[in-house]
């Protein structure tokens, strides 16, 4: 199998059944083209992070923005949207494996978030292969067979397609333009863009995106701008694909409104993403020596830093047109014991009537069996109304809410056994090439990863770090627990049947970024050039 590249471009990976039908000429010329225009200015965007990063550790505190104060103070709606994005009740989210994605399809949501980030551990053969299978699955073709015969194809009515690319700051090292690695979530874009947009209109759904982990407005033009080139590029009309930006970055809660504007012709509204804002408040503010937060399991939606984010993205969502997406709580079913499954069921019950009386348009869930919960609780507000745009909220909220950063107690050793127990289990999936890992009766991902070896470089940093009994979290007490931990991780995924090769070398690398002198900015980065 061999490869036709336009000039400029290099693919360095090995290529696997159908892989060149993704990686044909022209989709890959699409690639080149969008990286020459935007490359400068994704690394512009970068550079930018850092210095208002150093603001902050410098002890600038983030505010509203005064150039932008026009925005938030004009009468403006986002485009309308297509009927297939009216009704968004429970969306799935899942990676782009084959099984998995038929299983959400077939889940009983109304739409479903195919993902290339987060929940996808990004190795060359998960991302292309992903390719294939959405490119099977828009056109129906897609099915699989597991091991004991069993058949899985698609039902008759499925989930409206939504796919999540990269973000701005991972690389896809395989592919250069020009001698560059190409952006992440560019390459995403460009090939499911190129090989499936026509299609998908023909279809009645689609293109349609998340984008995560925005740190400002002017990344989301940034986008804004890329949609535009490719809508050209293939003869489609501007404004016919539409995306939901991620609400994942404290940042980017200061700019909730001018995010909606960059985008407000390719605009289908906002998601709360709650664990990776959580690890964006540790990140963005880990040198003030006041903050310092507690166990993961106290930091809920009702603390009120969470509350207040969650409540100002509905406000800003339907001031504007636009729909608000609630996120997804971790909680799973869990088989073979009936008291523990109750109280996960409970648990998400309780997350999506909060979401619902809160004006949310819709919630994500993880698991097919969370489906008819949350569809469940979503109907008892809305009725058969399929959205709540209508639904006007008159809070005030700004930094002082965002910023008060509670509760910061409690802090104990089984949460920090706990944070690295999380940390070394999914890292040791991850470099296995699995991204979506159940531990501890929770769905973990990048971003739960991210909060757990955060929180344990906080507490060895911040002089709050101390546990309930007096102790003070240190290098030391961390290093004497990651051994500990790794053999009771090692035991369980034994008992799962699963193979340990990877876990070793998981635990070094939870231990050297947990304990850095200097915070890693993303525990993907390093774990990305580890695997190939």
């Amino acid at each position: 199998m061999a490869l036709t590249l336009p000039t400029g471009v290099l693919v360095n990976a090995p290529l696997h059944p159908r892989f060149d039908e993704i990686l044909s000429h022209d989709a890959l010329a699409l690639v080149a083209k969008l990286h020459r225009a935007f490359e400068p200015r994704r690394q512009e965007l970068l550079k930018a992070r850092i210095v208002r990063q150093a603001k902050i550790d410098a002890g600038t505190m983030p505010d509203f923005l005064p150039e932008t104060k026009d925005i938030r103070a004009g009468d403006w709606k986002v485009a309308p949207l297509p009927k297939a994005l009216e009704c968004r009740r429970v969306e799935i989210t899942g990676p782009v494996e084959r099984k998995m994605i038929i299983n959400a399809f077939n889940s009983g949501a109304d739409s479903y978030m195919a993902d290339f980030e987060d929940s996808n551990s990004p190795n060359w053969y998960n991302q292309i292969q992903g390719q294939v299978n959405i490119f099977d699955a828009i056109r129906r073709k897609i099915g699989f067979t597991n091991e004991a015969g069993k058949e899985y194809k698609l039902n008759e009515k499925i989930a409206t397609l939504q796919i999540r690319p990269r973000g701005w700051h991972l690389d896809e090292k395989h592919v250069t333009v020009d001698g560059q690695r190409v952006s992440g979530g560019v390459f995403d874009f460009a090939l499911v863009f190129f090989h499936n947009a026509k299609e998908q209109v023909t279809r009645g759904a689609g293109p349609f995106f998340y984008l995560p982990k925005m740190e400002s407005h002017l990344e989301a033009r940034l986008w804004n701008d890329i949609f535009c080139m490719a809508q050209d590029h293939i003869g489609m009309p501007r404004g016919t694909i539409k995306s939901t930006v991620l609400v994942e970055t404290v940042l980017a809660t200061f700019e909730m409104e001018e995010i909606l504007y960059e985008l407000r012709e390719h605009s289908a509204g906002l998601n709360a993403g709650r664990w990776d804002y959580i690890f964006s408040c540790i990140k963005k503010f880990k040198k003030n020596r006041e903050f310092c937060l507690a166990n993961r399991g106290a930091i809920t939606m009702d603390v009120p830093f969470m509350r207040s984010y969650a409540l100002a993205l509905v406000q800003a969502c339907h001031k504007r047109g636009a729909p608000a997406i609630g996120g997804m709580s971790a909680l799973i079913p869990i088989k073979g014991d009936p008291v523990a499954n109750e109280k996960a069921l409970s648990g998400i019950r309780r997350d999506k009537t909060r979401d619902a009386n809160d004006g949310y348009d819709g919630g994500w869930v993880a698991h097919p069996g969370l489906v008819p919960i949350a569809m469940e609780e979503f109907v008892k507000v809305l009725g058969d109304k399929p959205n709540q745009w209508g639904k006007q909220r008159n809070d005030s909220y700004g930094p002082k809410d965002w910023l008060d950063f509670q509760p910061e107690q409690p802090i104990t050793e089984a949460g920090l056994r706990n944070n690295i127990n999380v940390g070394i289990h999914y890292l040791g999936s991850w470099l296995a090439g699995n991204g979506c890992v159940p531990i501890h009766n929770l769905m973990e991902d990048a971003a739960t990863a991210e909060i757990s070896r955060s929180q344990v470089w906080q507490w060895v940093v911040s002089p709050k770090g101390k546990l309930d009994d007096g102790r003070k979290v240190t290098a030391e007490m961390v290093r004497a627990m990651i051994p500990e931990e790794l053999t009771a991780v090692k035991a369980t995924v034994t008992a799962a049947g699963e193979k340990t090769e990877t876990y070793d070398q998981a635990a070094g690398i939870f231990e050297t970024m947990a304990l850095a002198k200097d915070y890693p900015e993303f525990l993907t980065l390093p774990l990305y050039e580890a695997m190939e």
